[in-house]
């Protein structure tokens, strides 16, 4: 229907506050290769608050936000008894009934939205990024065991399933929001190039227009859990907050990598017809072997996320 409905939200979140539910005729589904993101006929700020209450709503609490950015992120959760079963997913809670058991694998998660404005600022592209960790031992069976928390490989099937209980929850039919997401058409994959530019520094060529390669950079971040430490859309460019990896040692494993975090600006640069360069910035200027070894790295990971 295109009347807007109004119903209170969960218990947990301010009683004052309504949810406001958007027609399902103004969210649609988009798909590249593994990567689904919702377009929503609806401002940023129309849909901000929507999302955070969402994530608060599965039980994760917010880690930081940043409208300027766009950015919501979760802190992590386990996956332990504690967690309610839609926040687990359809398959894993009902292997859970039918096996009377509990999903506790020693296994985090964490979400990061993203919300890019489209068309002049007047719709909104919505991305949703999982990222796990899990706990593993080191030095198994000696004195030195310790335990330790490592990357936990992307389960796809969660992340979709999180991004369309989002989508019906900002207002879309389930049957529809089901309907959308096996019919989203795939756009062409895309091929991107790891080359040099000619300060040594790495760049990628990316065979997409300007705007389109800087949501997929954007999207890239999300994937790599990079911090993004602010972006201006117009300048097209983006501040990461990064430890490289020459820096790593002792120091990062007693004080934390955001101890030894620099900042570098990634530069996204139209240079031709469907054709975009990222450029790799050191904003301290001082050129080291290690920075330029280091964006050719950082890069290389990104050309292989597409």
């Amino acid at each position: 229907p295109n009347i807007i409905d109004v119903v209170p939200l969960p218990s947990n979140v301010n009683s004052e506050s309504v949810r406001i539910l958007l027609p399902p005729e103004d969210i649609t589904v988009e798909k590249r290769g593994q990567r689904r993101w919702l377009v929503v006929n609806k401002k940023p700020e129309d849909v901000w608050s929507l999302v955070k209450d969402f994530l608060k709503e599965y039980g994760f609490s917010i880690k930081k936000s940043d409208r300027k950015i766009g950015m919501i992120e979760t802190d992590v959760l386990s996956r332990a008894d504690e967690i309610p079963d839609q926040a687990l997913g359809t398959i894993r809670a009902g292997i859970r009934s039918l096996l009377k058991t509990r999903y506790s694998l020693p296994v985090v998660d964490k979400y990061r939205v993203r919300i890019e404005p489209i068309d002049n600022g007047q719709k909104s592209e919505i991305y949703l990024s999982l990222t796990s960790l899990e706990e593993v031992l080191k030095n198994e069976g000696q004195k030195s065991e310790t335990k330790i928390w490592q990357s936990h490989p992307k389960d796809y099937e969660l992340e979709a399933e999180m991004l369309y209980r989002l989508m019906t929850y900002l207002g879309s039919d389930k049957a529809k929001a089901q309907e959308k997401f096996l019919e989203a058409k795939d756009k062409q994959s895309i091929k991107v190039i790891l080359a040099q530019n000619e300060n040594g520094y790495a760049k990628l060529v990316f065979p997409l227009d300007e705007m389109e390669t800087w949501r997929s950079v954007g999207w890239a971040f999300d994937e790599l859990d990079i911090d993004i430490e602010d972006k201006d859309p117009k300048e097209r460019s983006f501040y990461l907050g990064m430890a490289r990896t020459a820096d790593k040692g002792f120091f990062s494993r007693v004080f934390g990598e955001d101890a030894i975090k620099k900042t570098f600006q990634i530069l996204v640069r139209k240079s031709g017809v469907d054709a975009t360069e990222v450029y790799f910035n050191d904003l301290s200027e001082e050129n080291e072997k290690e920075t330029i070894d280091f964006s050719h790295e950082f890069f290389e990971k990104i050309a292989k996320l597409f």
